[in-house]
Formats: structure tokens, C-alpha cells, sequence
């Protein structure tokens, strides 16, 4: 594997740079715990329901997800900055700016912080989708099909199942299924392979790329089963809830575009 940043000492590189490990997913795991606790005191200072943004938050999820695509097929320089971890520390930094400014001309000038996020990383995003060279039609059909005809069971259980009644936590398990969807169509159909630890090893197991959908299914109603009937404070419970979609949507939007703009 090429050198991610020649500055970078070997075993940076080789701990943190060279894919996913078990080591690696706790030491993110952990720092993730360390930002959503140091996002509660920002969404309690600025006095904003997390969500009320988290379909603001679209445009810089695909900004990451395009920029880590574009990366992949050697449209983007592989840097620091340019892939995990670097990237998302530097697209947190940049969208928790822009929720910044947003609130600041809210309150300035009433101008809705959710529309104006929305724009701010609408807008950023354009170099991206500008720079994407071509589209395999193929793959993203058969990712959408995948992804429109799970999300469409749990579309129907809404209307019996209480947990999904609420439309954030429909969202949350059509964003995950997105991403079990784009991942099961790029190893499946597409040669490509799992990186992150659990489904390999699910992977290693039963020889297909299948497990995602029961592994994402049952974690993610077990995750917002909890959250939902023991998370008392509102502000925390949203917040999880937020986090929960972009870790299911940033990825799934990386595997999508990956898959969607590389050439077979």
C-alpha cells in the first residue's frame, strides 16, 4: 500500500490508515463517544433540536461521501485528510461550522438555520458532483432496487409497528439499509470486499455479503428500541438518534458513489 502522507510515522500509517481493524474500530468508537458528548454542550448552547437539521445534514454527508469516492478512483489524491479518519474529522469541523453560521444569521436575521445549512453544504458539494466523471446505471440500479424494496417493508410495518411510526427512526433504518444494500451489490456482483470488522467476520462465516441485512436490521431496531424507551432527556435522545443516521447514510453514500463512478 502507498504511503497515505510521508510525514506520518509508519505505525500511525499502519494502525490507522490501512483499513479497519479491531484495534482501530475501538479507538474511533471511543472518539466518537468524545464528540457526541462535546456536541451536547454545542446543541444545548445553541438551543437547536438536533432534529430539526438531520435532513440539512444531507449535503455534507454526500460532501464526505463524494470526497472519499473520489478518492477511491484516483480522482482525489489519497492524503490525511482525504480518508478515514482525516475525513471525517475534517467534515465534522466543516459542518459544525457551517450549523454555526447558520444559527448565527438565524438569529441575526431570522433567516431559517435548517434551510440555510442545507444550502451552505449544497454548495460546497458542487466541485464534487462536478468532478464525477461518468455513472455506472447498472449498479445504481441494482443498489436502488435492493434499497427501495427492504425500505418498503419497514414502510408498511409503520403502520402496525410503534417504533416506526416516527419518521426520524424510519429514516434511520432506510439509511442503514442503504448502506447493507450498496455494500451486498458491490461484494456480491462487483468484486469488491468488506472492510469493517464485524461483517467480515460475519462474512468469513456464511460466505456472503447476505448477513448485512439481518445484522444492520437487528441492531439498528435494538439501538432505537433503547434510545427511544430509555433515554429520557430529548436533546440526548436526538442527538443519538442524528448520529445514528449519519453513521448509516455516510457510508452507505461512499459505498454508492464508489461503486457508481468506478469503471469495470
Amino acid at each position: 500500500m502507498p504511503t497515505v502522507d510521508a510525514f506520518l510515522p509508519d505505525i500511525i500509517q499502519t494502525t490507522f490508515f490501512s483499513g479497519y481493524t479491531l484495534f482501530n474500530t475501538v479507538v474511533y468508537s471511543l472518539i466518537l463517544v468524545l464528540f457526541i458528548l462535546a456536541i451536547i454542550k454545542l446543541f444545548k448552547k445553541l438551543r437547536i433540536d438536533p432534529s430539526s437539521i438531520i435532513f440539512s445534514l444531507i449535503p455534507f454527508i454526500l460532501l464526505g461521501s463524494s470526497i472519499r469516492a473520489l478518492v477511491d478512483n484516483g480522482i482525489y489524491p489519497k492524503t490525511i485528510f482525504l480518508i478515514t479518519p482525516g475525513l471525517y474529522i475534517l467534515i465534522g469541523i466543516v459542518t459544525i461550522l457551517s450549523l454555526c453560521l447558520s444559527v448565527f444569521l438565524f438569529n441575526e436575521r431570522d433567516i431559517d438555520y435548517r434551510y440555510s445549512l442545507f444550502i451552505i453544504g449544497l454548495i460546497l458539494l458542487i466541485p464534487n458532483l462536478i468532478l464525477i466523471p461518468h455513472l455506472n446505471i447498472t449498479a445504481m440500479f441494482y443498489v436502488f432496487l435492493t434499497w427501495i424494496s427492504l425500505s418498503s417493508i419497514f414502510l408498511l410495518l409503520s403502520r402496525i409497528w410503534p417504533l416506526f411510526n416516527d419518521k426520524i427512526n424510519l429514516a434511520i433504518i432506510s439509511a442503514h439499509l442503504f448502506d447493507a444494500s450498496s455494500t451486498f451489490i458491490a461484494v456480491e456482483f462487483f468484486n469488491y470486499s468488506e472492510q469493517h470488522v464485524l461483517a467480515n467476520i460475519l462474512y468469513g462465516i456464511f460466505h456472503t455479503s447476505l448477513t448485512m441485512f439481518p445484522m444492520k436490521i437487528i441492531t439498528i431496531v435494538a439501538v432505537l428500541y433503547l434510545i427511544d424507551y430509555y433515554v429520557d432527556d430529548e436533546l440526548i435522545k436526538n442527538l443519538l438518534k442524528l448520529t445514528v443516521f449519519v453513521l448509516g447514510l455516510a457510508p452507505g453514500l461512499r459505498n454508492f458513489l464508489t461503486l457508481a463512478i468506478s469503471t469495470f
